[in-house]
């Protein structure tokens, strides 16, 4: 058997168009349309860094950041356009998993697709971390104020008191990092079973429960689910748009590159990281109605879409504030509550909280399918490529996910 086997585009347009893939699993819901795919495109790429790397990548560029956002999307475009056509002749699940498998042979693809599960699943870890702190502001917020033993998972509590322990052998208590001693504190008031301490990040762990368990009982779901969350986070970020540019004062733009071109490509790392999460869609390829047209379509439409919001918010924010005030966690809220419009802090709180969440859904749709491919090529166990027979979804992969 050969390591660098390929499977032909002839073989996969046959297995689509019979709707299985090698008789496993069986045929999954085709509902997903040109819109559906744009709104998981901006539900994956605009998450909650839209509220803290633009002021990042603005502090050092000013105004002239919006630039960036237009090379940055040139340059995912092309990205994007590979996708689209892979998308468009191998219409099955898989992404760039199947891509490699068609293109390079089978061990590039397996390797292939374990970097695109360990994306899938480090991300969502990292996300849904960021969600419970998001969450927990917004619950503080409103008054209700949890313990902190249950927002810090237990691998991260107990790195910190050995940092902390390390520290005072050199320095006293009064003296150590706030951070290190508020986790020797934590470690203190955590309640005991049996002896152990308990620690558990709460919110984190059921943001996942809830996302796994709309992602099991359907694509149609899902997709709503998404569609409304898009058309929140999207009317927030308008909202922030049209208020903002009532209070922009053109001064602020003057000078447009106040540390030249290299200010502003000082900001690429920041500004890429915004754009990353638009391929996850080419892992629904089974679930569209038409693949080969809507694919590309949803692709392209998605990344000119948040394109267009980031530069607006970049030319808003940089027109609000000098660009050198804006190098804090939160930019958004810190240029509304400078005009006295606090309540706009709480508004975008909430969207961060519906923009991580829409995030963590498409990863968790994406990750699944990933395996469902790589089962169905006998690189994984049969039971990976299950599809439920009343749901069609790949249900013991989303489980395991």
């Amino acid at each position: 058997m050969s390591l660098f086997r390929k499977k032909s585009l002839e073989h996969i347009q046959a297995e689509f168009e019979a709707g299985h893939t090698d008789g496993h699993g069986g045929g999954m819901h085709k509902v997903l349309k040109v819109r559906d795919l744009t709104f998981m495109g901006i539900a994956a790429v605009i998450g909650a860094g839209i509220f803290s790397t633009i002021g990042t990548a603005a502090s050092n560029g000013g105004p002239g950041i919006a630039f960036l956002f237009v090379i940055t999307a040139i340059t995912c475009g092309f990205c994007a356009l590979c996708y689209a056509e892979f998308a468009s002749r191998v219409p099955i699940a898989g992404s760039a998993y199947t891509y490699a498998y068609v293109s390079f042979g089978e061990l590039i693809a397996w390797i292939i697709g374990w970097a695109l599960i360990l994306e899938y699943a480090i991300g969502n870890i990292v996300v849904a971390i960021s969600w419970s702190g998001y969450f927990d502001n917004l619950l503080r917020g409103l008054g209700i104020n949890l313990p902190e033993w249950l927002l810090v998972d237990p691998f991260t509590q107990a790195a910190q008191v050995e940092k902390a322990k390390a520290a005072l052998q050199t320095a006293p208590i009064h003296l150590l990092d706030p951070a290190l001693k508020k986790a020797l504190d934590l470690n203190l008031a955590a309640p005991t079973i049996g002896g152990i301490r308990i620690f558990m990040n709460l919110p984190a762990f059921l943001i996942v429960v809830f996302i796994t368990l709309l992602a099991y009982i359907g694509i149609k779901e899902s997709k709503k689910t998404t569609n409304f969350m898009v058309i929140f986070k999207l009317a927030v970020i308008v909202l922030v748009i049209i208020l903002g540019f009532f209070y922009v004062k053109p001064e602020n733009w003057s000078p447009f590159l106040p540390n030249g071109f290299g200010g502003v490509l000082a900001g690429v790392s920041a500004v890429f990281y915004a754009y990353i999460g638009f391929d996850a869609i080419s892992t629904t390829a089974e679930e569209c109605e038409n693949p080969q047209r809507d694919m590309p379509k949803g692709m392209i439409y998605s990344l000119i879409i948040c394109t267009v919001l980031y530069i607006l918010i970049a030319l808003v924010l940089t027109g609000m504030v000098h660009y050198k005030e804006l190098n804090v966690n939160d930019p958004l809220a810190y240029v509304f509550e400078k005009i006295d419009l606090d309540w706009i802090g709480y508004i975008i709180s909430i969207s961060a909280v519906v923009a991580t969440t829409s995030v963590m859904l498409v990863f968790q749709l994406g990750q699944p399918r990933i395996w469902m491919s790589m089962s169905r090529d006998g690189l994984l166990p049969k039971k990976f490529a299950q599809v439920h027979k009343k749901y069609q979804t790949p249900a013991f992969a989303t489980i395991v996910t």
